[in-house]
């Protein structure tokens, strides 16, 4: 068994067509994961290069700890099922099965027990003395799954295997794929363009477009949590309904307002509390995402409802169990075009043909919008503005004496922020909050996502967001900010700023002639011998054999020693030395908790963290194996 790294992976052809951009994905062993995409979007070039038959233009990929860049397929210890099952027609089903095991000369008593074992397991006993051209073609499947589970792979790669299957039989094999990863108990990897085949099988989906990897989510996450408008769209049948539109903030609620339509509808501000307030002053456009089952039309609901509008209805499709009905909130709209004012509802069948309930093209109708399950997203980038972790929280502010104010708390301002009375915009990361404060708050909920923790808060009378807190639902605690990393806006003026987090420098490989002293038959001798650094500013570092392989690797034996090369590492990986980077010292600043020092190398300043070094000229070390290297002039990741 294995798990998988993929780091930094691309896929580039002679042509200069990117098939896969900067690919990253640790997979666990054991995992169900899936590839899904629409064509052409890269998902099947990079299950070819993790089995081996595409060559891997940048980046590294691992199974288990070895590195298999450059190992053959048949050494890589991964079997392939293929869209087309690849059988030999003039072998039977056991032949066919056997064939891979005969070709690494296995014993044929194990051979055979192999073989038995996987058509147990396939239900395909019966048949293993039948040819491929006698079975069906679900059975044939199974014939090219049976060949790949004797092996006994540490990872079963899955290239689209049922889209040449009828729709029961896909759904038959699902099931059987699902089974056997389950009973097998190793890493699966499975490519579709179906995304009911992904929402059912995986416990991992891979969602990619355009060659590059658009979200990596549980199911249920991608369904609800959407990172932009692509994934939204595409997991989820059918598609959700997008409608243009803007936000208007006023008071303690939001105006809603479709574009290419009169309608408006007024929702409470606290459903977008995650959402930056740019986007809610009524002149930026958004796409307000809705699924079908999220608007309705039943009578007691829109009754109910305070967020309903007005569609004309088009036409219907009846599905078997539900129906979809599609309307328009332009009343000049057809309904049957994909646009920013289509609407889609489901109604589930008994619904649909109740007698208090008929519909006709034409009509116009009342629904109500679940505004509790809408999606925000960006016009223009097409991301999220409504996360299910939060970045920033924003809050009405005033800064008096030194004192921030916000939900009714006082916070000391650090000596390090100097600011002058004002009323304004408070930005606090979710990640800039501690324990151990003097602002109280009362903790709504605490939830596990991932590795992290989104916790929700009440402070004053309104609902906060923390991403790095553990506590119990419904207690009481102390809380800290972390002052270093908030932003004050007044009349739209940044004046209080969050220190830098992130150091850019630059420099490039080079090797270097040095001598070496060597002990040969009792003697010592010296000797040339090349080593290699990087350069960084214009000092030397010594540079692991990893990174070293990995630029010569990448960049080719001679450029990688003329390429530029940008360093990029958190300012917590650098630290005051006696030797390194010159640097000049500027000032200090006391955040209270930590203090930093501002330094200038060259016309670069950044900060670090103090430690007595005082005001004088000084020198900087970086750890390495913490800093991002990128091709500097074409901004590509190399480590």
């Amino acid at each position: 068994m294995a798990n998988l790294s993929l780091k930094h992976i691309y896929k580039v052809y002679p042509n200069g067509a990117k098939a896969v951009n900067d690919f990253n994905m640790e997979i666990a062993d054991k995992e169900f994961i899936v590839f899904v995409g629409p064509s052409g979007c890269g998902k099947s070039t990079t299950l070819r290069m993790i089995a081996g038959l595409e060559d891997i233009t940048a980046g590294e990929l691992k199974i288990g700890e070895t590195v298999v860049n450059d190992i053959e397929p048949k050494d890589r210890d991964i079997a392939m099922v293929f869209q087309n099952y690849a059988l030999y027609p003039h072998m039977t089903v056991y032949e066919n099965i056997a064939f891979g095991l005969r070709l690494k000369k296995i014993p044929k008593d194990i051979i055979h027990k192999r073989v038995i074992e996987a058509a147990e397991i396939l239900h395909l006993t019966e048949y293993l003395g039948r040819k491929p051209k006698e079975m069906s073609g679900g059975q044939r499947q199974r014939v090219s799954l049976g060949r790949a589970i004797v092996r006994e792979p540490k990872v079963m790669l899955l290239d689209e295997p049922l889209s040449n299957l009828d729709a029961k039989l896909r759904t038959q094999m699902r099931a059987e794929i699902s089974k056997l990863h389950t009973r097998l108990n190793t890493t699966f990897i499975y490519v579709t363009h179906d995304q009911v085949e992904a929402m059912t099988m995986g416990t991992r989906i891979v969602v990619m477009k355009g060659g590059c990897v658009q979200q990596i989510d549980t199911p249920k996450n991608l369904y609800c949590y959407p990172k932009n408008k692509f994934v939204a769209g595409f997991m989820g049948t059918p598609q959700m309904n997008f409608f243009e539109g803007t936000l208007l903030k006023k008071g303690e609620e939001v105006e809603v307002t479709f574009a290419y339509s009169d309608q408006k509808i007024t929702v409470p501000y606290s459903l977008f509390y995650k959402v930056k307030p740019s986007y809610l002053n009524g002149d930026c456009p958004v796409y307000i995402g809705l699924r079908a089952e999220d608007i309705t039309l039943e009578e007691h609901k829109v009754q109910k409802s305070l967020t309903t509008v007005n569609i004309k209805i088009s036409h219907l499709e009846e599905l078997g169990a539900e129906t979809l009905v599609y309307g328009d909130l332009n009343m000049g709209g057809d309904g049957y075009v994909e646009s920013s004012t289509r609407c889609i509802v489901k109604l589930n069948t008994d619904m649909s043909q109740s007698p208090k309930i008929k519909f006709t093209s034409g009509e116009v109708v009342k629904v109500a919008l679940n505004m509790q399950k809408a999606h925000l997203f960006d016009k223009v980038t097409e991301q999220s503005i409504l996360p299910k972790i939060p970045q920033n929280n924003y809050l009405d502010c005033t800064v008096e004496q030194g004192k921030l104010i916000f939900c009714g708390e006082e916070l000391a301002l650090p000596p390090a922020i100097n600011c002058p009375n004002l009323y304004g915009d408070l930005i606090i990361p979710t990640n800039a909050f501690y324990l151990g404060g003097s602002i109280k708050a009362k903790v709504l909920s605490c939830e596990r996502i991932d590795s992290n923790y989104l916790t929700a808060l009440k402070i004053g009378d309104r609902i906060l967001y923390a991403s790095n807190l553990q506590v119990e639902n419904a207690s009481f605690i102390n809380l800290g900010v972390d002052c270093k990393k908030i932003t004050v806006l007044s009349q739209g003026k940044q004046v209080i700023s969050p220190l830098p987090q992130t150091v850019c420098l630059y420099g490039k490989l080079i090797k270097q002639k040095q001598k070496v002293s060597l002990r040969v038959k009792g003697k010592i001798k010296s000797k040339n011998q090349i080593v290699f650094r990087l350069e960084i500013e214009g000092a030397q570092f010594e540079v692991s054999d990893y990174i070293t392989k990995k630029l010569i690797s990448v960049l080719g034996a001679k450029k990688a020693f003329t390429t530029p090369l940008r360093f990029e590492c958190n300012i917590s990986d650098i630290t005051f030395a006696n030797e390194g980077i010159k640097a000049k010292v500027l000032n200090l600043l006391d955040y209270g908790r930590q203090k930093f020092a501002k330094v200038a190398v060259g016309e670069k300043q950044f900060f670090v963290a103090e430690n007595g070094q005082g005001l004088k000229d000084a020198h900087l070390l970086i750890n390495l194996n913490s800093a991002s290297v990128y091709q500097a002039d074409l901004n590509v990741k190399i480590v």
